[in-house]
């Protein structure tokens, strides 16, 4: 089943035409990326999906209903962490639970072992500021999970990282998403992190922009990060590489 579907999506700011004629899909599992140059309207094609921005033309469906209609909350990370800085770890990540008005008895059961899953556990009463960089979107993304949807919108969410910090998150999203089993968009302007990640990716065009090529990644799962030096993904960058230099 097609958890997203999006068919001829336009949006047009007064006389600028941020995006024309996306089509793209994801099925219930899927871990899909979108790479493309920065104002390309990768974002506000996640401020669509949200409900954030609701005057558009095309269809958008989410678990087959018309994104304007859909009723049920969607999991989605901006790119900066956005933890409140007078709230300690657990205090942010009980935010969701909060806000969809959860019995506070059954706070602890949710969050506890998620902090540990996540690798977290003993900074459960840490503040932001006491948290690395990867620690906080760490944070961020339990947060993120705590919110009950399937589909899930992470907009570039390592992008301000060191490199190193960057790969062991990669591989770290990669664990936690095949146990949960969550639909994933994900935004980001790397390439070789969306091929290793993935198993569709979609390139965008500059303004307005454009589905110029789908790439189905044929790598098995798990993979090793040696895949990205191996012809075949040598060749899907080049093929990306191309359209993003026009």
């Amino acid at each position: 089943m097609k958890v997203l579907d999006i068919k001829k999506l336009e949006k047009r700011f007064d006389t600028i035409q941020v995006l024309e004629d996306i089509e793209l899909h994801i099925e219930r599992g899927e871990f899909i990326s979108i790479v493309g140059p920065s104002g390309c309207g990768k974002s506000t094609l996640f401020k669509i999906i949200t409900g954030l921005i609701r005057e558009y033309r095309g269809e958008v469906r989410i678990e087959g209903a018309e994104s304007r209609d859909y009723t049920q909350p969607i999991s989605y990370m901006p790119q900066k962490d956005l933890l409140l800085p007078w709230r300690t770890l657990y205090e942010n990540a009980r935010i969701p639970l909060e806000v969809s008005k959860k019995p506070k008895g059954e706070h602890s059961g949710r969050i506890l072992p998620l902090i540990e899953e996540f690798g977290l556990a003993g900074f459960e009463n840490a503040y932001p500021h006491e948290l690395s960089g990867g620690m906080r979107q760490r944070g961020a993304l339990l947060r993120t999970f705590l919110i009950e949807s399937d589909l899930m919108l992470l907009d570039e969410p390592f992008g301000a990282l060191d490199a190193i910090t960057r790969m062991e998150m990669q591989e770290w999203l990669l664990e936690v998403w095949q146990k949960h089993n969550h639909s994933i968009l994900f935004i980001t302007h790397d390439i070789d992190e969306a091929l290793f990640l993935s198993d569709r990716v979609y390139v965008m065009t500059g303004r307005p922009g454009r589905i110029e090529l789908e790439i189905e990644v044929e790598e098995e799962r798990p993979r090793r990060r040696e895949i990205l030096l191996e012809e075949r993904c040598m060749e899907y960058k080049r093929e990306i590489l191309k359209i993003l230099r026009g």
